[in-house]
């Protein structure tokens, strides 16, 4: 029986480097950096001693000296990429997000046929034990009925100098989007990881208002869901300082993650039958205890944790942290803000992914930007 995986990076830019960095500190077990391909040379030259060294990732993916491949490229290159390695037989751990548009992650996950074939996503935010937390205390129904969500999440400032950094950056030619594509695929991911999927948005988009670029930078979206609870989305890349507050209200009390902490207040009677039952016209309702919340410091293991998993799951059947097939969602979701606020209407889900698609075409042509670079990711 195999006891350790060979595992090869495809794509040697930060990300990429990012995942070396752990895999040569030896953070993840039962794994070797085997491989790593991109098609800057000059990055190669970076890559460690006994890592072998391939030009593009056709040549890795044909040569043999990997059972796995890390997918860290540009977003558009994950589908056109992680097909071509499904299709080798090897197993898959894709960066965020799976695809660009609904359409594209649809054939990247269809193309995953084989049941042993381990293909997973990069979600590390899952391993976060506060989130982890407030998921099982939903799922035992422990907060009931959830009425209403509102997350905040403006602590990502990004200056000019980083969408000036590369052509590609902030187009809809090169990264397919803005904060929506780029630093909001994990927490698109938690909202339905912990609330299921809405089945209606409204989305504003501001495209450059604090930066000069073309795709968006700000973002306020509703989200409705069919029990007729609703959830508020607001993110940015131009507040600072930002934060990141997610409020969960429902029936039996209210939790709040914010700035490293959790604080569940639990209503002592249920807000519905108390409303129900009260005789007091200015009850300010039940009264609340804080539930003290033990073991929950700490982000958790983050992206060495998700590739342990991905690893105990080739070797060990683990059951996979953050299976592929649950990366669409969150690119629908992306989707349906952005087109949105494109069309100036409520988007109905499920979306249309071959509708989504024309529109990003559209912008794209439009758009004039970055235009050396190939559209991979929509030609499958």
């Amino acid at each position: 029986m195999k006891q350790q995986v060979r595992l090869g990076i495809v794509g040697y830019g930060g990300m990429g480097q990012y995942h070396a960095r752990y895999l040569g500190e030896g953070r993840v077990k039962r794994v070797t950096l085997a491989a790593v391909a991109d098609i800057d040379a000059k990055k190669l030259v970076t890559v460690a001693a006994g890592v072998r060294t391939f030009p593009d990732a056709r040549s890795l993916l044909r040569s043999g000296a990997v059972d796995a491949v890390l997918i860290a490229t540009p977003h558009y290159a994950h589908v056109e990429v992680g097909i071509a390695a499904l299709r080798a037989g090897l197993h898959v751990l894709v960066e965020k997000p799976v695809a660009v548009d609904k359409a594209g992650a649809e054939h990247l996950i269809a193309a995953h046929t084989r049941r042993r074939q381990v293909f997973a996503v990069m979600f590390n935010q899952r391993t976060d034990p506060r989130y982890r937390h407030l998921r099982e205390l939903l799922q035992r129904g422990d907060l009931g009925p959830v009425r209403r969500v509102a997350w905040t999440i403006t602590d990502w400032f990004r200056p000019h100098a980083y969408y000036a950094s590369g052509g590609w950056r902030a187009t809809w030619a090169g990264e397919g989007g803005g904060v929506l594509v780029n630093q909001s695929p994990h927490y698109l991911d938690q909202l339905v990881w912990l609330f299921g999927a809405p089945v209606r948005v409204r989305a504003i988009c501001r495209f450059g208002r604090y930066h000069p670029i073309e795709v968006e930078d700000d973002v306020v979206a509703q989200l409705e869901y069919a029990d007729g609870s609703h959830a508020t989305y607001t993110t940015s890349t131009g507040e600072a300082p930002g934060t990141n507050r997610l409020e969960v209200v429902a029936d039996n009390g209210r939790v709040v993650i914010e700035a490293g902490r959790m604080q569940y207040l639990r209503n002592t009677v249920p807000a519905s039958r108390f409303s129900r039952t009260t005789r007091e016209f200015f009850a300010g309702g039940p009264p609340v205890r804080e539930v003290k919340l033990k073991g929950l410091d700490g982000p958790g293991g983050q992206h060495a944790a998700i590739t342990q998993n991905f690893v105990d799951a080739i070797l060990d059947g683990a059951p996979l942290i953050a299976p592929a097939a649950e990366g669409l969602r969150p690119v629908e979701l992306a989707n349906a803000m952005l087109l949105s606020a494109w069309t100036n209407k409520a988007i109905e889900l499920p979306l249309s992914g071959t509708l989504y698609r024309r529109w990003l075409r559209r912008k794209i042509a439009e758009s004039g930007k970055a235009p050396g670079i190939r559209q991979i990711g929509l030609r499958v």
